[in-house]
Formats: C-alpha cells, sequence, structure tokens
C-alpha cells in the first residue's frame, strides 16, 4: 500500500512539471481604420494562425511564449503592414497598440 502511495505521488508530480513546462502568452492590438483591414496573421516559424478580427481588434491566448510576426493585408487601397520580432513572454500580454493603415 505504501508503495502505490509513492507511485501515485511521483506520477502527479512528474504530471505537474509537465503541465508547468507549457508557457504561455497572449497577444493583443488594434488596427485602424477598420474597413481596411482584410486578413490578421501571426507567424511563428511554419505555423501561421489566422486571427479573428473584432471591429479592429484582436486579442490572441494561450500563445507559446516565443517570437512572432504579425502581417496585416489590408483592403485597397490601403497598404499591408508587417511587424516583425513580436515578443511573447510566458504568463503576460503583448501589447502591440494601435496600428494605423496607410493610403
Amino acid at each position: 500500500m505504501k508503495s502505490c502511495k509513492i507511485a501515485v505521488f511521483i506520477l502527479l508530480s512528474v504530471a505537474l512539471f509537465a503541465f508547468k513546462g507549457q508557457n504561455s502568452g497572449a497577444l493583443q492590438g488594434k488596427i485602424v481604420p477598420i474597413e481596411g483591414v482584410k486578413q490578421i496573421l501571426v507567424i511563428a516559424g511554419a505555423d501561421t494562425i489566422k486571427v479573428q478580427n473584432i471591429n479592429g481588434r484582436f486579442v490572441l491566448k494561450n500563445l507559446p511564449a516565443k517570437t512572432y510576426k504579425v502581417i496585416i493585408k489590408a483592403v485597397a487601397p490601403y497598404l499591408d503592414y508587417t511587424l516583425n520580432e513580436v515578443a511573447v513572454i510566458d504568463s503576460a500580454t503583448t501589447d502591440i497598440g494601435q496600428i494605423q493603415l496607410l493610403k
């Protein structure tokens, strides 16, 4: 019985450390004018996330802590916008602020 309790304790400890190792953060921002936004993409390596645009605002939660590229595809006559090297940090929200699309 004692060895069973020890085994369960070890298993729970391993599970806790496994979940703790999964670092995540969030990314948010606003794009204006709203009618200029066609698509928002967040890219890390080979992974691309298409972001839902809600009135020019977006929030991505549970992102792995790493560096991303944010691309805003614009509707003509507005120009596309790219933001490189956006760092998402564990347990924090990175706010890229307001991006003004240019014509």
